[in-house]
């Protein structure tokens, strides 16, 4: 029954998708009125919202009937797990992501737009809406019915159950994807709407922004994740679907930027539309099986359909944006240093960066089928390309808060204490510790970063009127957000030591001044699964020992097994204990120990990141007093909150 009236859902949900493009194209054509167009969108995230509950409910009831249940449902896996389990396969997470892209329809047609910049931004995205429908509806229906009914499911991937943050990364990062569909949305309907899309970039920057801060949180807790549940002591391993989250970010982060800039409406529509066009690559390569990645979902009928959705958008985006004349240039020639050039220039770093990431990602795909082998590309191609782009973007940031006073010799004197203070500390660390080039530029360039946005903090808070504002701090905690990343980064990897070793009970395993000893071996659990832990002693710093307890699990219902590092967090350095292997009779444990230094700074540094591009929306995305016959007024000046001027 469950399966019948979920397939009943989608259906209703492509029919009402469909419908609702043909409305608003009336809307946009001939004028009509909205409502029903409204109407329309709001039945379609109604049908949305009524798959997914249907989805849920039979998890929760264990329906193992349906087949998504029966792939990924299980009596023994915990209530909030089997939530979550709604997003843990592919099925069900397209049901998800229709959700989310519905209810952002749901809100953009509720907004008060120039009527055809909005009817035509509105028809793009309930195309985008009707397509991900019908991919769901026939590629991958997950209320198909199973025959015979098993008794009991496996339940979702043993990694999907190791760590809370699977209730809040998944829709946290679809938040940020989805939320770039309505920038991307208006690029396209611009040249559509003649002079109804003169504004369409300050329209389009309070939704770049909430989706910015979205994906830069999804980003940040993604990698905390991994950190925390993988056991192999890292955060980011440049990994393809790693990879297809970090582009979309950085166009948009290059496309927040430029539009404070004027006159530059194709680059803003280029980007805008590179960045939603990225998230429907990163789709396709999440869900077609076209990488391997422990993050991808396994191989599926979608590949084909989400490749020629992908080549008919980025078709539609060449014409329809080069379609779009130039704004009139402004009279006199900018300053070769100034404001904005080096905006543009931040620009331009981003741009290089993502075209760097996206060669490395996709090369293997391109080489596969010319020469009959999967090439590979490894952190190290990343770390001599992209590493040394973004310490430069990090670099031009720090130069540009400087710029805002028009008088040169000002601007230079401002940036006297923030050079002297990263020239100090790349002395300072040089002397001490020598962590090498690329670290050493790193910290010197935050250094530079954090004093300079320190020093321009305090000429604000000097001032009276608009510079105290948080629409002129948000920049600012954005770009210490980013710099404090930077440090950790730089530090994790130039300082982070670790060994690996099989112990003895009573043997000791040390890192620097950290040590574990084996006490012991337990083991628990049955023919389901079983768990086996490793107690050790751990001391540090000539403090107390204190008794932790890795282990790893195996699951007999998917033959797999994860580990479940021991982390111990400190403000300046964590310990990553993680147990690799045990012998048979217990007498030996092969036990991995991690020092990470400065790991703490990368997640505090993100947590700033997103909530300056929050602070930065909430401003910036402030309601307005509706006017008959006014639906372009002003809007508060634009926030930059990524890499670059701090307005």
């Amino acid at each position: 029954m469950l399966g019948d009236l979920g397939t009943a859902g989608l259906a209703v949900g492509l029919s009402c998708a469909t419908l609702t493009a043909l409305l608003w194209l009336r809307v946009a054509l001939f004028g009509a009125a909205v409502r029903t167009a409204r109407r329309g969108t709001a039945a379609t995230l109604v049908a949305a919202a009524l798959a997914c509950a249907l989805l849920e409910t039979a998890l929760l009831r264990h329906d193992f009937s349906v087949r998504f249940v029966a792939e990924n449902g299980g009596r023994d896996v915990p209530l909030y797990y089997t939530l979550t389990s709604l997003w843990s396969a592919l099925d069900g997470s397209l049901l998800l992501w229709v959700l989310v892209l519905g209810g952002y329809a749901a809100l953009l047609a509720r907004r008060a737009y120039p009527p055809r910049l909005h009817a035509y931004a509105m028809v793009v995205v309930s195309v985008v809406m009707m397509f991900f429908f019908a991919l769901s509806t026939f590629a991958a229906n997950p209320f198909r019915a199973v025959n015979p009914v098993p008794a009991d499911g496996p339940g979702p991937n043993p990694l999907l159950q190791q760590h809370p943050a699977m209730g809040v990364h998944p829709p946290l990062l679809y938040a940020g994807y989805l939320g770039l569909v309505v920038p991307f949305a208006f690029a396209l309907a611009a040249p559509l709407a003649g002079r109804d899309g003169a504004r369409w970039v300050r329209l389009a920057r309070p939704w770049t922004l909430i989706a910015w801060a979205a994906l830069t949180g999804g980003i940040g807790m993604g990698a905390w994740w991994s950190y925390a549940v993988l056991g192999w002591g890292g955060y980011w391993a440049w990994d393809p679907v790693e990879n297809a989250s970090l582009l979309p970010w950085l166009t948009a982060t290059a496309f927040l930027h430029t539009t404070l800039v004027r006159g530059r409406v194709a680059w803003h529509g280029a980007l805008a539309c590179a960045s939603f066009l990225l998230v429907l690559l990163g789709t396709f390569l999440t869900r077609s099986g076209a990488v391997a990645s422990v993050h991808a979902f396994t191989d599926s009928p979608l590949g084909p359909m989400l490749l020629g959705f992908v080549l008919l958008a980025v078709a539609v985006s060449a014409v329809l944006t080069g379609r779009r004349a130039p704004e009139p240039a402004r009279a006199g020639r900018p300053r070769a240093l100034s404001r904005a050039t080096l905006v543009l220039v931040h620009g331009v770093l981003l741009v290089t960066i993502a075209a760097v990431v996206l060669i490395g990602t996709i090369l293997p795909l391109l080489t596969a089928p010319l020469t009959g082998t999967r090439s590979s590309v490894g952190p190290a191609y990343y770390q001599r390309t992209a590493v040394p782009l973004a310490v430069v973007v990090l670099l031009v940031m720090g130069v540009t808060p400087a710029l805002r006073v028009r008088d040169r010799s000002a601007a230079l004197r401002r940036l006297v204490v923030p050079a002297a203070a990263g020239l100090g500390t790349v002395a300072l660390v040089g002397l001490l510790s020598r962590p090498g080039p690329a670290a050493l530029t790193a910290f010197g360039a935050a250094g530079f970063v954090l004093t300079g946005l320190a020093g321009d903090l305090a000429h604000r808070l000097r001032r009276p009127g608009p510079h105290r504002r948080p629409a002129r701090l948000a920049g600012l905690v954005a770009h210490a957000g980013l710099a404090l990343v930077a440090v950790g980064v730089a530090g994790s990897s130039a300082y982070g030591r670790d060994a690996e070793r099989t112990l003895r009970v009573g043997e000791t395993l040390r890192v620097s001044d950290v040590a574990v000893r084996l006490i012991g071996v337990d083991r628990t659990g049955g023919s389901g699964s079983m768990a086996v832990r490793a107690r050790l002693a751990l001391t540090a710093s000539g403090r107390p020992a204190r008794t932790i307890r890795p282990g790893l699990r195996y699951q007999a219902a998917r033959d797999a097994a994860v580990t479940v590092p021991a982390i111990g967090t400190g403000p300046l350095r964590d310990t990553y204990v993680t147990l690799l292997a045990v012998a048979e009779d217990s007498g030996t444990a092969t036990v991995r120990l991690a020092v990470n230094p400065l790991v703490s700074l990368i997640w505090a540094g993100g947590a700033l990141t997103a909530a300056g591009g929050l602070l930065a929306a909430a401003v910036t995305a402030r309601p307005r007093t509706r006017t008959a016959g006014r639906t372009d007024r002003p809007r508060p000046a634009p926030v930059a909150v990524g890499p670059g001027a701090a307005t």
